[in-house]
């Protein structure tokens, strides 16, 4: 079985609204495919709080979004956002 990748999402900058970006192919992660993760639900090999799924076409990478997440004042506040 492949392991599969973690790419690390990014904050867009200059968004007047909270947007993570997939650290693999740069598109908008929708927020209804961000979720907190719980240690005893999360896959093995993910060490994040909170990850992302890419849903472009032709990419559905996993993103861990600590690190972009840590650029909103209110990042909590970004998963409580409608899609």
């Amino acid at each position: 079985m492949n392991e599969q990748q973690i790419f690390t999402a990014v904050a867009a900058e200059n968004s007047a609204v909270p947007t993570l970006l997939c650290g693999h192919c740069h598109s908008t992660l929708s927020r209804a495919k961000i979720f907190r993760t719980e240690r005893d639900t999360a896959a093995p090999g993910i060490d994040c709080q909170t990850i992302g799924y890419c849903s472009a076409d032709d990419c559905g990478a996993v993103n861990c979004c600590d690190e972009a997440m840590s650029a909103f004042e209110n990042c909590d506040q970004l998963l409580g956002l409608a899609s």
